[in-house]
């Protein structure tokens, strides 16, 4: 049998070659870019309900995993409890209920222009160690990343495109833009929960995106943090079409600035990195078959913010993609 070749090593790529490799699918792995150097590795990694099918179905089936794999603190996954808010609107979300230990916030104690708020505990993946545990685990599979770069898709039998933005190089997808994301890593000065918003134009903390009625809301920039332990990630700003990787300090001001008015602690916290990466902007990730030559490439990209969120989901959808392909 003909190994199935996965492109792409961040978290989309790893999730998918595990779960094919513990079917007893033969597996390899090729990455231009070994995982510490994905864009997966800057992710502030909190879990949350996507919107809308089949993306809520796949974060579901995320969750599941998450909440096995946060029993075991070596996997990076922690359960943490925390807010999500937003200016979009005063109702709850259609999602809501599949969140566990649910509060909804007094209006009143919501920052200013926030319509609605709620407190949940959700999973929390720290990136670093996170990326680790899944190569650790899939070499306990018998398969390790290879860095060997590709010009096309047409490699083997069969392959699976899980290359995200990089997905722009190798296929004809209009719908693929880079968003270019931004974070400030602080040492932890005591915070122990997370917070996320949703501003208009932004969908940011799983709220469906809205258009902003004025340029000062344009919602490219939104208040996030995550603990992670000793550190904190901060964000969060959102920038389609850029594809900067050198981190813009004025960004990093207005971003620490958003977050210590929610959290004082922020405003006077040590900064000890800047982290930009390019997320996979498209409407909705892009997870089907398509032929190529002789080989059946299946693609699973394009997931935008969302890549740790509907890991597991798109992994899943994939694998089954894989075994009609292979006839099993």
């Amino acid at each position: 049998m003909d190994d199935v070749v996965v492109l792409g090593a961040g978290v989309i790529g790893l999730t998918t070659a595990l779960g094919l490799a513990e079917l007893g699918v033969p597996v390899r792995v090729w990455a231009a870019e070994p995982p510490e150097r994905t864009t997966s590795i800057v992710a502030g990694a909190l879990w949350g309900p996507a919107f809308g099918e089949p993306q809520l179905g796949w974060s579901l089936a995320a969750k599941a995993e998450f909440d096995q794999l946060a029993l075991d603190p070596s996997t990076g996954v922690r359960q943490v409890r925390g807010r999500e808010v937003t200016d979009i609107s005063a109702d709850p979300p259609p999602w809501v209920d599949h969140l566990p230990e649910l509060e909804y916030c007094d209006p009143a104690t919501l920052p200013h222009g926030m319509l609605f708020g709620l407190r949940t505990t959700v999973p929390v993946i720290t990136m670093p160690v996170y990326l680790r545990y899944l190569v650790s685990r899939l070499a306990s599979a018998g398969v390790s990343v290879e860095l060997r770069s590709v010009d096309r898709l047409d490699v083997a039998p069969i392959v699976v495109n899980c290359t995200g933005y990089g997905a722009l190089a190798l296929t004809a997808d209009d719908a693929l833009e880079p968003v270019r994301g931004q974070h400030v890593v602080v040492a932890n000065p005591g915070i122990d929960e997370f917070y996320v918003e949703a501003r208009a134009g932004k969908g940011a903390g799983f709220f469906p995106p809205v258009a902003a009625e004025d340029t000062e809301a344009d919602g490219s920039i939104w208040a996030g943090y995550f603990p992670h332990g000793d550190y904190v990630v901060v964000g969060g700003v959102a920038q389609p079409g850029e594809t900067s990787l050198e981190p813009d300090l004025d960004t990093a001001r207005r971003m620490l600035a958003l977050c210590a008015e929610v959290e004082p602690l922020l405003a006077d916290a040590e900064v000890l990195d800047h982290q930009v990466g390019l997320r996979p902007g498209r409407p909705a990730p892009r997870v089907e078959a398509e032929h190529i030559g002789s080989s059946t490439v299946i693609h699973n990209y394009g997931h935008g913010g969302m890549g740790v969120t509907l890991s597991w989901g798109t992994a899943r959808a994939a694998q089954s993609l894989v075994a009609e392909a292979m006839g099993t």
